[in-house]
């Protein structure tokens, strides 16, 4: 079958069309035809920094971790899923798992789930590493009808997502961002637009809250966990998907606040509680099918051989939504 390879990794790494053995289902895992692939933050930082990366594969490497596709065969102890069922999933393209920049994958059952009835494929691929990512983030803080919760890169991948399944929670939410395209995202979305550039942190706590929010979900992370710190409630929960950082937690203990990292590999890459993202996945089609879950694409269209434009479309900072890859 065909796959795009990466021979070196790098900046200046290129994705390289190749032919490689189709994989054959084995227990506990499914074939699957992939129509769409989506491109995640991780998937560049794999491509650019390689070894330098824990959690890169070896070279030759079949990155891409996202798919949405067609079962073609079920293997042995696999149950609830079936020939020709159309599915969605984050199963590979780090650390031993063969990626999805191909034709088929043969991914674990844990980790797959039946795609949502009203997205295309195109739409389903891009769910995905960011869905579970902001369902993570906020069931882990506990979210909740009638509170006030406030996204940090409300327009971003996980951010527009998350914004979604808080107001699907029953959450009052509010959303960081800067400009047009940022703000019509964000209120499109049923969630009030805080410009960060212009409004400062105590002003909008205060302008929107009493005392600040019961969750603040931060997916910019570093240093804007300061902020996070200062708008969160007295007891309150702040998630976040970036704390690659050295903070002092001071004004987080006196305010008796919890701080929850969100590293969604864990599962794939530990093989540590795998079938909580299936039934995460199966929860979303759930949510989606109900009319409250639906992913951005970016408009730009992009081939499995232009992979490589995929991947530098999102690095030049102007994708609007995530970026799919099509076979």
């Amino acid at each position: 079958m065909k796959a795009m390879l990466i021979n070196n990794y790098g900046e200046n790494g290129n994705f390289e069309v190749s032919e490689i053995a189709k994989p054959t289902v084995k227990a506990n895992h499914v074939l699957v035809k992939i129509a769409a692939s989506s491109v995640n933050t991780i998937d560049t930082m794999i491509k650019n920094m390689g070894t330098d990366l824990p959690l890169s594969p070896a070279a030759p490497a079949l990155l891409g971790m996202d798919f949405s596709g067609t079962v073609e065969a079920v293997g042995e102890g696999v149950e609830g899923f079936n020939v020709g069922d159309e599915v969605y999933g984050c199963a590979g393209g780090l650390a031993d798992l063969p990626g999805t920049l191909t034709e088929y994958i043969v991914a674990d059952s844990n980790l797959v789930a039946h795609k949502p009835k009203g997205l295309t494929m195109r739409e389903t691929a891009a769910l995905p590493l960011v869905a579970i990512t902001a369902y993570e983030g906020l069931t882990r803080a506990g979210v909740k009808a009638g509170q006030k919760v406030l996204v940090h890169g409300g327009s971003g991948g996980v951010g527009h997502l998350a914004v979604q399944l808080a107001k699907y929670f029953g959450a009052e939410v509010f959303a960081t961002g800067t400009g047009d395209n940022q703000k019509a995202i964000v209120e499109k979305f049923g969630a009030t637009f805080i410009d960060f550039k212009t409004e400062k942190v105590a002003d909008y706590t205060a302008k929107y809250t009493d005392g600040g929010f019961d969750v603040v979900f931060d997916t910019v992370g570093g240093a804007n966990l300061t902020n996070s710190i200062e708008a969160v409630a007295l007891n309150g929960h702040i998630s976040t998907t970036v704390s690659l950082c050295e903070l002092d937690l001071t004004p987080l203990h006196f305010k008796g606040a919890s701080l929850h990292v969100v590293f969604m590999l864990i599962p794939m890459l530990h093989n540590f509680k795998r079938d909580a993202h299936g039934n995460i996945l199966e929860r979303l089609a759930e949510i989606s099918n109900e009319g409250h879950l639906t992913p951005i694409v970016d408009e730009n269209k992009f081939s499995l051989e232009e992979v490589g434009d995929a991947y530098a479309h999102l690095q030049s900072g102007k994708a609007i939504g995530k970026i799919v890859v099509e076979n």
